[in-house]
């Protein structure tokens, strides 16, 4: 009798195990390059599904980079942020129109007040599924802005994580010194957001499709 309960305890946790992950997609990533990575790390972990966001560099030929080098220019690196989701609850489809929708992807020499290399936008993509994905969003971005849009689906390379201080650094309570005095991560994010005119720029291109330009 006692076994017998047992077992039909164990079947039940075995199908509300097999329930949940039923209801969990596919683990998958993303690549995109949108400027400050800071900025695009803070709008995509805002979204439902989305599972993570790493700061990072791609796209170059230097291999592990620094921030140090890759700001200068020189590397062919992007800022970058790997993108993690949860497919049963968002799409690459979503992910990229939310991209194209959170950036200026009429400018080709960088990102707001971020001018160089470094800064351009471009997606980086894995298979043919994630570059059809790409380029769907792509075009129907350009045909709702009405504007060329310049930024390249390119193939993905490696991807570099960034240093560990970049990374979560628009809300980290960590000190730092600056021009401000010393202050925190998250304030000093927020206020280099306001002043580089970010979603400012994103509003006057998007108007009320932009997503996250609550900052």
């Amino acid at each position: 009798m006692v076994r017998s309960i047992i077992l039909t305890v164990l079947i039940v946790m075995g199908l509300c195990v097999q329930s949940q992950r039923a209801e969990a997609g596919e683990r998958r990533e993303i690549v995109v390059a949108g400027g400050c990575f800071w900025c695009v790390e803070a709008d995509f972990e805002k979204v439902r599904g989305v599972t993570g966001a790493v700061s990072g560099y791609t796209g170059g030929s230097t291999a592990n980079p620094t921030y140090k080098q890759v700001s200068r220019g020189g590397t062919g690196h992007y800022e970058a942020v790997k993108i993690t989701y949860d497919s049963a609850r968002v799409s690459a489809d979503q992910l990229y129109a939310m991209f194209f929708r959170s950036v200026d992807p009429t400018d080709a020499g960088g990102q707001f007040c971020d001018r160089g290399e470094s800064y351009r936008t471009a997606i980086f993509v894995s298979n043919a599924a994630e570059k059809a994905a790409a380029e769907k969003a792509k075009a129907e971005a350009q045909a709702a802005l009405g504007q060329r849009i310049v930024t390249p689906i390119l193939q993905a390379d490696r991807f570099y994580n960034a240093e560990a201080y970049h990374q979560d650094y628009y809300k980290s309570d960590d000190i730092i010194l600056s021009r401000f005095g010393p202050i925190s991560k998250a304030k000093a994010y927020k206020k280099y957001r306001d002043a580089c005119g970010r979603d400012q720029r994103v509003r006057q291109l998007w108007g009320s499709a932009a997503p996250f330009t609550g900052g």
